[in-house]
This record gives C-alpha cells, structure tokens and sequence, in this order.
C-alpha cells in the first residue's frame, strides 16, 4: 500500500509507492518494504543534523527548511523563494557576501555594527549596509553625542547629552543651568550648549546673535574671523588702533544727556550742543597746563578767545568790535581800510563821550578831507598844502606859513594888548627900502644911532643929550617954532 507523505500544514507532499524512494525533497524518502532504507535513513538524521552544511544550497527545499551556509558560515532558512539567514550578526573584519536585506553585521576591525537594507546610499562606508552603532570606530574612540545622567552640586540628577571628540568631552547640551557635583571642564552648565574650558574650544562659523563674547584674546584667527578682544566695547573704556568711519550723516551723539552732536548734511559738518543754554568749549594742554583757546557761551551765543589769534585771510565783522580788558590796541599792520567793499561814505574813528556823536576823527567825502571834532561840530584838519606864506594875497582863505626865509607876511597885524617878537634880522640899512622884517626895540635904537649912515655920539654937555646934528631929547613935545626940516625930536618919559 502506497504512502501519502502530508507537510506540516497537511498537504500531501508526495505518494511513495511500495518498495520504492522519492527524492522530490532534499532528503530520501522511501516506501513501504523498502531494501535498505536505514542507510538512507541514518543520513537524512546526519543532514537534518548539521542542517544540510555545505557551501551550496540544498536541492529541492522546503519553505522553513535549514541550511547552513559553510561559506559565510551562517545558518540560513528557506522562505519559499531562496535561504535567508536566520538571526543574529555575522561577525567578520569584511562585510559578508550575499547578504539578505535585515542581516546584522559586526565589523570588527573598527566595533562597530551594521544592518544590511538591500539599498546602497552615498553616505554607507559599505555598500547597501548601514551603520546602527556607535558612530565612532575603534580607531577614533568616543566621539559623538552620548547621554549621561549626572549630579549636581546639590546631589540632584541632571540629564546631559555630551558632545565628545577623540574620547574628549567638548561641549554639554543641557535644558536648564546648574553647577555639576564633578565635571571636568565644566565649573557651570548653561541652559544649551556649554563648550569645555581649557582647550580652547570655541564656535568658528557665523552667529546672527550672542549675548556674550570672549574678550580675553586678540590673535584674529584670519582676516574675516575676528577675536573678541578686537571688538569695541561700550559698557568700558576702550582703544582702537584703526580708524573709526560713521558712515551715516547722522554722524556722532556723545554724553550721557545725549548733549554733543557731530553730524553731516550734504557736504557741510556741524558739531553742537543741543543742550539748552550748553556752553562748548575748545581746551588744550599748554605744558602741562589745560588751557581754553575757545569757549562759546550757549545762553548768549558770545565767542571768548584767548591766546594770540593769527588770521590768514580777510577778518570780516558785522557786528562791533569791544575791547573790554586792554587799553591800547596794537596793529602791526601799515594801514588800516574802512569801508571796504561798501558804497563811499564818511568813515574814520570814534571816542565816546559824553557828547552827542561823541568825538570823531574822519573823512568827509562831500569836503573830499579830513575833519576832526566833538559835539557834533567839526573842522577841517589843516594839511600844509593848505597853508599860503602870503597872507596879502589869500585873505580870509587859507592858514599863514612862512616863507622859505621864515617870514610872515601880512597885510595889516592888529594887536589887541600887546605881541612880543623876538629879534629879526640885523640893523636896519639906510639903503634898504623895500625890508619888510620887524626890528627889534635895541636894532631901531641902533638904527637911530646910525641915521644918516654915521653913529650918533653922546654930547658932553650937562644935560647928558645925544646929539647928531639937529635932533633933541626931551620930557616935552616941540612948541611952533622948535627945529628945522629934518631934525628928530623924541619925547621922553620925566
């Protein structure tokens, strides 16, 4: 009687008839009254045994059948399509031939574990397996983020997400702000990322915002990556070895009132205090000594200089010059021009004084002269061109001047009380008729002596008269009858 061999499931597998074999599986299967069917039996125990080992897939299998691959020496199942490995990883120095998508494999040149996908991407070290874990090889040590649990200073639990390279913890990932019981390079954790102190670690790249900077150093690490230390700072007193351009014209605001301005419109620059009644000021260290060369008063818009002032150009004043502290002015300039510029008019210099129009000294350009005065009356100032030495000639028009010999020469000299002259000329010549010198008392008595060309002589007789032919001196003056023509005949004081 024929066997009906049924599978697991309870399908008939196949029909073995009497005295025969089947070899439609990877095992023999023999009929009833079968000769020598225990050989055929004790093998198929070996097989199912060692699972079919041979480095070539058994012939014929069944779905869920065993074999062990001696090639890639692992143990493989039949799905109905072919034999895929069964579980657990292949452990090998190179990644394992003829994977089967879900294989594990342990690398063990560099500790690390791989899952096959079937799908090979750029990234993968090896084709169609991708790395589980860690992320680091033996070579490299601990790098990557690790998540500890660690104290704090108060004993309570913190969780951490480390960040290490080359088995160095560089930087912590924390939620909240502690300070750890025991952490090397770590005095504080912050909220975020706190880099490891020590070894310099810093963030290279660009940053939108920070709320601090390391200003401790000031090697740049290129042109474009500054060190914080080469940073301005404006909560502190700092330097710059570099220029400093406000590139807006809204330029400079300086003080803590905001006071000073220096700012730009177009092409012209202000600098200002906006404050109030603010004074500006302009100092300078005169040998040690702070000196103010300029002050401006804000409440009255006045400029005080002080120090010598050099002008190189024109000085133009709208205004009135005061003189408040000195008493002379000195220019050093030959001349001094009034009215520049403007339509003629009179100009010249005042004094005050208590009079109207006070005391001028100016040119009057209707007279074409100069003229001086006080108390709104003015004359002429007397230029020696405007003087004659001939007062007969120019009366009642011009000033007198001698002549080149010093004479005066007028047409009649009124004398009111009295005029002293002194002596001019010498004896008066009777040969002379057109002299016109005043003589002195002593030159007319000379003279007189000398009437007729020959000095008169004193006469011995007792009344003590001088004598020259027919001339008398007397206390009286002549009766009818006295002298003849051509005789003198003074009359003296008794």
């Amino acid at each position: 009687m024929a066997y009906i061999v049924n599978k697991t499931d309870g399908t008939a597998l196949v029909t073995i008839t009497d005295g025969t074999i089947d070899n439609t599986t990877s095992l023999t299967l023999f009929g009833k009254s079968y000769s020598g069917f225990g050989e055929l039996l004790n093998e198929n125990l070996v097989r199912l045994l060692e699972n079919s080992a041979s480095s070539a897939a058994p012939v014929a299998p069944l779905r869920g059948e065993l074999w062990f691959d001696t090639t890639t020496n692992q143990l493989k199942v039949y799905d109905g399509t072919s034999f895929k490995p069964s579980g657990g990883a292949k452990s090998t120095a190179t990644a394992p031939t003829g994977p089967s998508s879900g294989d594990l494999w342990l690398n063990t040149t560099n500790n690390q574990l791989f899952v096959y996908t079937g799908t090979t991407v750029a990234h993968q070290d090896f084709a169609g397996w991708e790395l589980v874990g860690p992320e680091f090889t033996a070579g490299q040590t601990r790098s990557g983020f690790d998540i500890d649990t660690i104290n704090d200073s108060a004993g309570a639990s913190k969780v951490i997400a480390s960040m290490y390279a080359f088995n160095t913890r560089v930087a912590v990932l924390s939620a909240e702000t502690f300070t750890p019981a025991s952490l090397t390079g770590f005095a504080t954790v912050n909220a975020g990322i706190t880099l490891r102190d020590g070894i310099g670690a810093v963030f290279s790249g660009s940053a939108t915002s920070t709320t601090h900077v390391n200003v401790s150093s000031t090697t740049n690490t290129s042109g474009t990556v500054i060190a914080g230390g080469n940073f301005l700072r404006s909560d502190a007193a700092d330097t710059t070895t570099g220029a400093i351009t406000v590139d807006t014209d809204d330029g400079i605001i300086i003080g803590d009132g905001q006071d000073l301005e220096l700012k730009v419109s177009g092409i012209n620059a202000t600098i200002a205090n906006v404050t109030e009644d603010g004074n500006l000021s302009l100092k300078v260290n005169d040998g040690g000594v702070t000196k103010t060369p300029i002050a401006i008063t804000g409440s009255t818009g006045n400029i005080a200089i002080t120090g010598d002032v050099t002008i190189t150009g024109n000085l133009n004043v709208s205004g009135e010059y005061e003189n408040t502290s000195g008493e002379i002015n000195i220019i050093n300039d030959t001349f001094v021009k009034l009215n520049t510029g403007n339509a003629e008019a009179d100009a010249g210099i005042i004094a005050e004084t208590s009079d109207t129009d006070d005391a001028r000294l100016f040119y009057d350009v209707s007279e074409n002269l100069w003229v001086a005065g006080e108390n709104a009356t003015y004359s002429p100032i007397i230029r020696l061109t405007d003087l004659t030495a001939d007062g007969d000639a120019n009366k009642n028009t011009k000033a007198l001047k001698t002549n080149a010999s010093g004479n005066l020469k007028l047409t009649t000299l009124e004398v009111v009380t009295s005029i002293s002259l002194g002596s001019v000329g010498s004896n008066i010549s009777t040969a002379s008729t057109s002299n016109s010198n005043v003589s002195t008392i002593g030159q007319v008595a000379e003279s007189i002596k000398r009437w007729g060309g020959d000095a008169i002589t004193a006469d011995a007789g007792s009344t003590g008269n001088t004598v020259a032919g027919a001339r008398y001196v007397e206390t009286v003056a002549p009766t009818s009858g006295q002298g003849s023509n051509g005789d003198l005949w003074f009359v003296r004081e008794a």
